[in-house]
């Protein structure tokens, strides 16, 4: 009976029932919005990660020491406004620990355009000679070791001078930046079971010996090590382990992606935090949550690599200087924000 009369008053409201086609699609527009925001932190996090290598294959971006950033800026809830302009990221590679004072062995500028079309990895080489703050004209490496002192090197000094030393020499605002150290590098070669890299010439260690063919390979993270610390014996020298870095980056990034690391949230997990103990990231946090919710909007992530242009020295005291003909239209364009232009214009300094 009182079944009944449950079915009777049912029936009697039913058309008092507001329609739920649109209160189902409230709610699947707001679950869908939260997996969006879940799988631009986990993309943009990863790719971020991988931006971090492009070039020297070492540096890789992780939340600052002093404790994570927000939960609504991860997500892609920040109040900020969204970046509209291009964005310069500082990346420096130090060959050892950080413990001892060491010269910047990697200086490598990722430029990521203001059309969010792809990144382009600019390497500066170590050797050239530019006006250091504070310190006279020396090699660019040197900024590195002057900055973080020579009894207890303080990494984030060392940092702050570089991108003062290289914002000068380019002329356009570094936003962000990272260190690390070599083995950083290792154990994120590890992390992705290796790396892919095709290279133009053989090169030989002059530390262990070893021989990279002419060719495709596959380096673990020794290996890695190894042909990044190359210069001696190579045609161009310095210039010529710039390439090969840029090249072992693009492997780096081809690699993670073929892995679907890109969208697996447990392996980015474990890539950050393999690595993470050996980095160090610029305060600027704005400028790093900016990076992260630009990155997931790009339309590649498969970099173009670019030399900054340079001529051998004359005579003493043998630092590479800018080639007055092209090193002005190179940097008129990086701070134009037309390197795609330049790069169209001069194939022959696209890598390969």
């Amino acid at each position: 009976m009182i079944e009944d009369d449950l079915r009777a008053a049912f029936a009697r409201h039913e058309p008092l029932t507001p329609p739920t086609g649109p209160l189902r699609a409230t709610i699947d527009r707001l679950a869908n919005g939260r997996r969006r925001r879940r799988r631009r932190w986990q993309t943009g996090g990863t790719a971020l990660a991988l931006l971090g290598v492009l070039g020297i294959g070492v540096p890789l971006f992780t939340p600052e020491r002093s404790g994570p950033p927000p939960t609504a800026d991860l997500l892609g809830e920040s109040s900020r406004p969204v970046v509209t302009g291009a964005l310069n990221i500082l990346l420096l590679g130090i060959d050892g620990d950080g413990r001892e004072v060491s010269r910047a062995d990697s200086v490598l500028l990722v430029h990521i355009p203001s059309d969010q079309s792809r990144p382009y990895m600019v390497s500066l080489p170590r050797d050239l000679g530019v006006p250091i703050p504070g310190h006279g004209t020396d090699k660019l490496n040197a900024a590195f070791a002057f900055g973080a002192g020579f009894t207890r090197p303080d990494m984030s000094k060392g940092y702050e001078l570089t991108r003062r030393t290289v914002a000068e020499l380019t002329g356009v605002h570094v936003d962000a930046g990272v260190v690390l150290t070599y083995p950083g590098l290792r154990k994120l070669t590890e992390a992705v079971e290796g790396v892919p890299v095709c290279l133009p010439q053989q090169v030989r260690s002059v530390h262990t010996r070893r021989i990279f063919p002419v060719g495709c390979q596959r380096l673990d993270g020794a290996a890695s090590v190894d042909l990044l610390r190359q210069r001696r014996g190579l045609p161009e020298g310095s210039l010529d382990r710039d390439r090969n870095a840029r090249l072992f980056a693009a492997g780096l990034v081809r690699q993670a992606t073929d892995q679907g690391v890109l969208t697996n949230p447990v392996r980015l997990s474990t890539l950050l935090g393999t690595v993470g103990p050996e980095l160090l990231v610029s305060p600027d946090r704005a400028a790093v949550l900016d990076l992260m919710r630009l990155v997931p909007t790009l339309r590649s992530v498969e970099p173009i690599g670019l030399s900054l242009p340079v001529t051998e020295p004359a005579g003493p005291p043998y630092h590479l200087i800018a080639d007055p003909k092209l090193a002005p239209e190179f940097l008129t364009a990086l701070r134009e924000d037309r390197l795609g232009d330049w790069a169209a214009r001069h194939p022959e300094r696209v890598d390969r």
